[in-house]
């Protein structure tokens, strides 16, 4: 079951793998409903955002999701002349999980959520990966965007703890990063439903 799931992710299997449109629909709702409720409850959002940098619970959840994610990976993926590998990387991911678990406590969150959008970022790019449609770049895009973020967020966590500081600090600006948010949830949403 978890190397179908692994197929799936990455379109490893020969009748196609992650849908465009599913890919799409569902992006744009998460992006939409986030933007969303940060736009009409602001007051919450800032003060969960303030805190999750330094939340050690949510470190947790993240980084459990993205062991178990990279694990599936290590286990399914074709290593090439370094297969031979696999059985080692096998037994060091889990002890470096554990002692990040219990040695990197600063940040962990901020950490743990960067790696999770570098991981999410794969399946993004497989499913709009030659597909035909000009409007698939909506997806590739915000890829790549977290892509960047996520390496950010994992080698400098101070950053986005700067950055939320910097983006609730006006109105005007947490207006503009929720309502941009919203468009471009919209915008993925209806080039899956008509276009993909």
């Amino acid at each position: 079951m978890i190397e179908e799931l692994y197929h799936y992710l990455y379109h490893l299997t020969p009748d196609g793998g992650i849908p465009l449109k599913g890919t799409g629909i569902l992006l744009g709702l998460i992006l939409l409903a986030g933007h969303l409720w940060a736009y009409l409850k602001p007051a919450q959002t800032q003060a969960f955002l303030r805190d999750f940098p330094r939340n050690y619970a949510w470190g947790v959840i993240l980084l459990s999701i993205c062991f178990f994610w990279g694990m599936m990976i290590i286990q399914h993926m074709d290593m090439g002349e370094f297969f031979h590998l696999r059985r080692w990387f096998l037994i060091i991911v889990p002890a470096g999980f554990v002692g990040v678990l219990f040695y990197v406590r600063e940040f962990i969150s901020v950490r743990a959520l960067g790696s999770l959008m570098l991981l999410a970022a794969g399946p993004m790019l497989c499913a709009a990966f030659l597909q035909p449609q000009l409007s698939r770049l909506l997806i590739p895009i915000l890829a790549y965007a977290w892509i960047i973020v996520g390496m950010f967020f994992v080698g400098m966590p101070f950053l986005m703890r700067d950055a939320i500081t910097w983006v609730t600090a006006n109105p005007a600006r947490w207006n503009l990063a929720s309502i941009s948010g919203i468009i471009y949830g919209v915008l993925l949403l209806i080039a899956a439903l008509l276009f993909y």
